[in-house]
């Protein structure tokens, strides 16, 4: 590729070194980084915008704040006037990622796909200007490939590059079968990247091999071969394991934003640094400063963290909501005292309700032994007094009060 770094004015290499620094923050691993920085010298030069990738299989569409991540560094690339590209693998999505499974992945349906994909573009559209952003899916080449033009594109790798996966070398050890399927999905999404003909192609760490699929394949069809940027996979609220859903360590984007400020306050404080870096907006000089002194001892780790939880919640609620969810924390945290907007349940059920029955009807416990736990755990109250018998029958009165844990309260009124 030729070197456009050289051709560059004194303002225009200014310009390339800001988006790269941008661009570098918080980012697990470039490849290779010099030919990110000259295709941002080109894009500068000849003043064209780059083709960022993001491809999505859309098996999870409840987007949590470790997605954003990912849309994070896609919305930078957006405010500097390049081309988003969305690449909905409606055909991928069918075969389902191999990627850090022990086993092959449930085959989507057709309605299935589509209806992931829709609720995709709802939630990105709180971290991306959607009506800037390119929608692909890639059954519309992938579906018209002839056998002949798969057969080909399988020649252009080998069969021992595809076991150098970190879990199909775990398979294979442990005698757990690899259905052939599965081989060409890294393949697919290979070619996606030479059909888009993209500079750039965003993922997780976890999905090394297959955004390098997308050089390997650039390079067998003649074309210029994508940078790969790898963003770091955001641990949960437990501060060990990644943010799941499944493991209940997340913060939803779509959650209320008391919600949301509350579970942000609860984030360790050695990921401080890295929940600045990654799920938020604020800019790098701005992080930077933050991060110094949090370090120095000049800014006390609950005022960081009152600060991203109001700069979480600000991002998909507003200022307003932000600062409400704020002042909100202080009166029942700080100040110990029970909100006043929190939810009202009308009750017409028994007016004698053993208390762990209670829980899971009001949906606070998703399951009577997770209620006993919770109880056992001193993290029952009603009407502010704790309550340590699971064996225990409340009393429904009008306007009684239970809470759970720190951030949850439901209020009864009875008919």
């Amino acid at each position: 590729m030729e070197n456009f770094i050289e051709q560059l004015s004194k303002e225009q290499l200014v310009e390339v070194e800001r988006q790269m620094a941008m661009y570098s923050l918080g980012v697990q691993e470039i490849i290779p980084t010099e030919e990110l920085k000259n295709k941002i010298a080109k894009s500068v030069l000849l003043n064209n915008p780059l083709k960022i990738k993001l491809g999505l299989d859309p098996s999870a569409p409840d987007v949590h704040l470790g997605h954003t991540v990912v849309l994070n560094k896609l919305r930078q690339f957006q405010e500097n006037g390049h081309i988003i590209q969305l690449v909905i693998g409606d055909f991928t999505g069918k075969i389902g990622d191999p990627t850090g499974k022990s086993a092959a992945r449930k085959q989507l349906t057709d309605e299935e796909v589509k209806f992931n994909a829709k609720t995709y573009f709802e939630q990105f559209g709180k971290v991306l200007e959607m009506e800037k952003v390119e929608l692909h899916y890639n059954s519309k080449w992938l579906s018209n490939l002839s056998f002949e033009e798969v057969i080909n594109l399988a020649g252009k790798i080998t069969v021992a590059r595809l076991l150098e996966r970190d879990d199909f070398e775990e398979r294979i050890a442990l005698g757990k079968p690899i259905s052939l399927h599965e081989f060409f999905y890294p393949l697919m999404q290979g070619y996606d990247s030479v059909v888009l003909e993209n500079d750039i192609e965003l993922g997780g760490t976890d999905q090394h091999f297959n955004i390098l699929m997308g050089r390997h394949f650039q390079e067998k069809f003649g074309n210029e071969k994508q940078v790969a940027l790898l963003m770091p996979l955001l641990e949960g609220l437990d501060g060990v394991e990644k943010m799941s859903k499944s493991k209940k360590n997340y913060i939803g984007i779509d959650e209320a934003p008391e919600e949301m400020f509350g579970k942000a306050m609860s984030i360790p404080d050695e990921l401080m640094k890295k929940y600045f870096e990654l799920a938020t907006d604020l800019p790098p000089e701005e992080i930077k400063i933050i991060i110094k002194e949090l370090f120095s001892g000049e800014l006390h780790p609950r005022d960081a963290k009152m600060l991203l939880g109001t700069t979480i919640v600000r991002m998909f609620h507003g200022e307003e909501a932000a600062e409400k969810a704020k002042q909100q924390f202080i009166a029942v945290f700080q100040q110990g005292s029970i909100p006043d907007d929190i939810p009202i349940v009308e009750w017409q059920g028994e007016k004698q309700v053993p208390i762990v029955e209670l829980l899971t009807i009001l949906g606070l416990q998703s399951s009577k032994s997770e209620a006993r736990r919770m109880i056992q755990n001193g993290g029952i109250k009603i009407n502010e007094e704790k309550v340590l018998d699971i064996q225990l029958v409340v009393s429904m009165t009008d306007n009684l009060i239970v809470q759970v844990g720190k951030r949850k309260f439901v209020k009864i009124r009875l008919n």
